[in-house]
């Protein structure tokens, strides 16, 4: 089931906080960008982050799952609390990996 676009507009609002934040569809769910680099998925109309030990200190409980099949475990992250989506994309930032050079042709 892919995410809906009220869904996925919802999400974006609950994450307005964040500058430099923008998404890219991919066969009817998203990926979320933040300064260049994935911070999550949006699946199912779920929001996923990924894991980090900085996002993980900040999350009572952890709740983890598979955004879909085949995929790493990722945080499933609580869409209400606005505050606590920014501090933990903001601190998972710098331990996330900057995107692989796209090779030319």
């Amino acid at each position: 089931m892919s995410t809906s676009e009220d869904m996925l507009a919802y999400i974006l609002d609950q994450l307005s906080l964040l500058e430099e934040l923008r998404t890219r569809g991919m066969m009817g769910e998203y990926v979320i960008y933040y300064r260049d680099k994935v911070i999550g998925l949006i699946c199912d109309g779920q929001l996923f982050i990924k894991e980090t030990k900085a996002g993980k200190a900040l999350l009572d409980p952890v709740v983890e799952d598979f955004p879909y099949a085949g995929a790493k475990k990722m945080f499933v992250a609580d869409i209400e609390n606005k505050e606590l989506l920014r501090d933990i994309i903001e601190a998972s930032y710098p331990e996330l990996p900057l995107p692989k050079p796209k090779k030319k042709k």
